[in-house]
């Protein structure tokens, strides 16, 4: 498995779907086994997440969103947990 880099262009892995879920008021990560209650960070990241956009057009529409900066290790840390967990297929 190679690590996520700037140019990688992540997608949610097939088998999985990302839902904004109103009961709960988050982003959840839906599977045919259950389901993962993702914090704001998180479903913020993986709803950018479409097979189109790298990893740096990611971090720049994040930090245009929330006005933040320096978020590209925060956001290369999480893609590399979502794909060990396999939540996401890099490009």
């Amino acid at each position: 498995m190679t690590a996520p880099t700037v140019a990688s262009r992540p997608r949610v892995a097939p088998g999985f779907r990302l839902q904004w879920e109103p009961a709960q008021q988050c982003h959840v990560l839906l599977y045919p086994e259950g389901m993962v209650k993702l914090n704001q960070s998180a479903g913020e990241i993986l709803r950018r997440c479409d097979g189109a956009s790298d990893v740096d057009a990611i971090v720049a529409q994040l930090e245009e969103a929330f006005h933040a900066t320096g978020l590209r290790e925060d956001v290369l840390a999480f893609l590399a947990i979502a794909q060990q967990q396999r939540w996401v297929e890099l490009e």
